[in-house]
């Protein structure tokens, strides 16, 4: 009895050390997170480097947060790492040169443009290499090392006037789809604007008010950005500077030509490109493309893959020029892209398409090219694979629950940016030798040791297409077998997206809503990305029932385990869930609180407003003014079966959010408010859609803070 007494004592002890020291994650922890990324080998394999994205006191606006990127470098041996740059301006981009002797990234500049800076390994301050007026973006070495290219977003109209990189006075092609205009029209530097003068020198008078942002004349299709409405139409410039930074960059081809990623082949003179497929149209009305050799001296193309109908992006060219892998995408329709690879030796054929069904993140050949390594979504991971090209072979290299956010490779070593139930990111290594897996970084980890978290189960179902579907359950930190607890369904949107243990986006919500006491069912409904193309196009012209009912199964399997209050059901979900949300609200009243964010509700009015607006007749087949069309979106709607909506709901919608449009929300909260509903609806002021992911951190903070209370107005 004494034996027994004193063990008791003894546990006793241990918890309450244990709940001493454990903590819940809390709301601040989200500006505790470190975000690793493009971890990249030196060339001969002894060094490495890496970016990390970290939320910073603003030391310019009180109460406000900022994010920093900067770069880290770190040794194979000793594993020791050190950070490359500091301060307020972040850096991007980061890349070896061929001999390992510098670093280039991009940077802010005095100019307040992205600029290309090389940084020696030797000693030294960082230094621009570029200033060029239109900014830097995505530089690249050459292959001997004495250059980097990089490209530039330039404004067709502004580019007309450039007296420096335009002097052979290039005009577009196509038409500038303004009724009685042509390109020479804007060219008005020689013409002085006066209201009151002749009709040229009326023209170049509204030409200097939309430079001056008095107006805007939208005469292009695609003229919604992600927060404003722009009439200015832009290309991609592609320049090459050298090393020395002695002279200015070199213009590598007519803007007008609309090269979407150039990649070199060989010699600084030959290049991989994408391009349109007809250069003469507006590039709103060609949205299939090709890719063709380039030569800069000659300044031809030939042509190398075609097919109508489709679109080509993500080259790669491996190490010695033999191969080139792509994605092949047939325009419209569900985003499912093919990986192919070609052969690029003159007279040689060879053509193979990559033997998996998904979405591929990202690649990198082998030195000696015999194998493509590659990263894509599976399941609710991001696995790291292995393509042997001569035995038409895949490997999967790394744990498929969890998420390969960047990586790379070299001689049999593996370095990665990962994400997994336990930690958000950090970096880490493993080679072929020796499989076991080494932690490089404690970005998160520190922190998060005298944390207890939720960890999630997966499990899976047959819906009613005969499709599996994953879905996964996370308990409350605290849960007691035999009490009941509170269960919060999330979403995901997309509606392509996947989630997982493999996906870092919702990490911290999810570990948040747990520790306050909600279990959580989150789920990849039919539509989903990571299960392949059947999959993806399983919710064509049905983003509603069908879905729905894939949630509301994975749901009722969660609260089937035993431990959920089936009379505290809460829902959430933002973009493609948002809409989800609401259809679902809609159709059934077992949710006791909901909340949508920066969703969809009026399929029709969607068109108009979000800049997503070929969701639809991707989706659906057709456009609003087409009656059949009509008919399956009026019936898709959330909208449409408003008036059955009795479930408490707030709706969030960022200002500034162009992607889905804030009418939207408008329209539903109304709706809502006009027929006496309980209904809050937050604006968040200069917030886009992607608020939630990487908008401003106090507004971050403040949209979870009040989904979390309006729940408890009703679950408490």
């Amino acid at each position: 009895m004494k034996k027994l007494l004193i063990l008791s004592v003894f546990l006793l002890a241990i918890f309450s050390l244990t709940a001493q020291t454990s903590q819940k994650i809390e709301l601040t922890d989200l500006l505790k997170i470190k975000t690793v990324s493009q971890p990249q080998f030196s060339p001969d394999g002894k060094k490495y480097i890496y970016l990390v994205k970290s939320i910073l006191d603003d030391p310019d606006k009180k109460g406000e947060y900022t994010y920093q990127t900067h770069l880290f470098l770190g040794d194979m041996l000793t594993k020791e790492t050190r950070a490359l740059t500091s301060g307020k301006l972040s850096v991007a981009s980061a890349s070896w040169s061929p001999d390992g002797q510098f670093i280039s990234f991009v940077r802010l500049a005095t100019d307040n443009k992205p600029q290309v800076f090389l940084l020696p390994l030797k000693g030294g301050e960082a230094y621009s290499i570029t200033s060029i007026p239109y900014g830097a973006a995505a530089p690249e070495w050459s292959k001997d090392g004495q250059s980097i290219y990089f490209s530039s977003t330039i404004s067709v109209k502004e580019f007309l006037s450039d007296s420096l990189y335009n002097k052979s006075r290039w005009i577009p092609s196509w038409s500038h789809e303004k009724p009685g205009y042509d390109w020479t029209s804007f060219q008005t530097k020689s013409i002085k604007p006066n209201p009151n003068g002749n009709i040229d020198e009326i023209r170049a008078y509204l030409i200097q008010n939309e430079k001056d942002k008095k107006a805007k004349v939208i005469n292009q299709l695609d003229f919604q950005e992600e927060s404003t409405t722009s009439s200015e139409l832009e290309v991609a410039a592609f320049f090459k500077v050298l090393i020395s930074g002695s002279t200015k960059p070199t213009l590598l081809s007519n803007p007008y030509r609309r090269i979407e990623e150039m990649k070199e082949l060989h010699g600084g003179n030959t290049f991989v490109v994408c391009m349109p497929s007809d250069t003469l149209k507006h590039p709103d009305k060609v949205l299939d493309n090709v890719i063709a050799l380039y030569d800069v001296s000659t300044k031809s193309f030939q042509t190398l893959v075609e097919k109508p109908g489709y679109r080509y992006t993500n080259l790669s060219v491996s190490p010695n020029g033999k191969y080139l892998a792509f994605f092949e995408l047939k325009v419209g329709g569900i985003p499912s892209p093919v990986a192919k690879i070609i052969a690029l030796s003159p007279g040689a054929y060879y053509q193979k398409i990559i033997p998996l069904d998904r979405i591929i993140t990202q690649w990198s050949w082998s030195k000696d090219e015999s194998k493509l390594y590659f990263t894509a979504q599976d399941h609710g991971g991001v696995p790291l694979f292995e393509y042997d090209i001569t035995n038409n072979k895949l490997n999967t290299l790394s744990n498929t629950e969890d998420g390969v956010l960047g990586f790379d490779q070299n001689e049999g070593q593996f370095i990665y940016a990962k994400t997994k139930i336990s930690n958000p990111s950090e970096l880490y290594y493993f080679s072929k030798n020796n499989p076991n897996e080494i932690a490089l970084t404690q970005l998160n980890a520190v922190w998060l040791k005298d944390k207890v978290l939720s960890l999630a189960t997966k499990k899976s179902f047959k819906n009613k297409k005969g499709l599996v579907v994953d879905y996964w359950v996370m308990k409350p930190v605290d849960f007691q077998s035999g009490k009941k607890y509170p269960l919060l369904l999330e979403i995901h949107g997309g509606p392509t997206a996947m989630w997982g243990t493999g996906e870092a986006s919702m990490w911290h919500e999810f570990q948040y809503f747990a520790a306050k006491g909600y279990g959580i069912v989150y789920s990849n409904p039919r539509g989903s990305g990571g299960y392949g193309t059947e999959f993806m196009g399983a919710n064509m012209k049905d983003w509603g029932q069908g879905p729905m009912s894939d949630v509301m199964q994975a749901l009722d399997l969660g609260i089937s385990e035993g431990w959920a209050d089936t009379t505290k059901l809460a829902v959430t979900g933002g973009s493609y869930a948002g809409y989800l949300v609401s259809y679902m609200l809609g159709h059934t009243n077992r949710f006791k609180v909901a909340c949508s964010q920066r969703g969809v509700y009026e399929l029709s009015t969607f068109f108009g407003e979000g800049n997503a607006w070929r969701l639809v007749p991707n989706y659906f087949g057709g456009y609003p003014w087409e009656k059949q069309t009509r008919i399956i979106l009026d019936k898709e709607s959330p909208l449409s079966y408003v008036q059955n909506i009795r479930t408490p709901l707030i709706i969030f919608h960022g200002e500034q959010d162009l992607r889905t449009g804030v009418i939207q929300s408008e329209m539903l909260y109304k709706s809502l408010k006009v027929m006496g509903r309980e209904v809050e609806y937050v604006r968040h002021p200069g917030a886009t859609h992607e608020i939630t992911r990487a908008g401003n951190n106090r507004q971050r903070l403040d949209q979870m803070l009040r989904t979390y209370e309006f729940f408890e107005r009703y679950l408490r």
